[in-house]
């Protein structure tokens, strides 16, 4: 079984935010995910989008695997690297931002 996959690291936006978009999509035929993912609301949703049409083109060109066929197979949100920020607070304090970032992966497969 031929298996196309793309991945885009240091996503600025948090893997919270971003797996409910990947649940949505995961097991769908890609036709169907894109669609999820054209007319959803998210931030996360642009990025999946992105990366779901580049593994796609990875299966076209590089596997020679017909788009009609291709199921999603494994849509994963890892964690990125975290950029800790200061913020000031009363009295001379400061407090530490987190700005997290996702690591998307998509696994794309053909079906018979």
């Amino acid at each position: 079984m031929k298996e196309a996959k793309a991945i885009t690291k240091n996503v600025r936006v948090s893997p919270k935010k971003a797996r409910p978009v990947a649940d949505a999509i995961r097991g769908k035929p890609v036709d169907d995910a894109l669609r999820t993912v054209r007319f959803s609301k998210k931030k996360a949703a642009r990025y999946i989008r992105d990366t779901l049409e580049s593994a796609i083109a990875n299966a076209q060109n590089n596997h020679d695997m017909a788009v009609d066929n291709l199921k999603i197979k494994e849509a994963a949100i890892d964690e990125g690297q975290t950029l800790k920020r200061m913020k000031p607070r009363a009295q001379g304090r400061a407090d530490l931002m987190r700005r997290r970032q996702s690591h998307i992966k998509i696994i794309l497969v053909e079906e018979e």
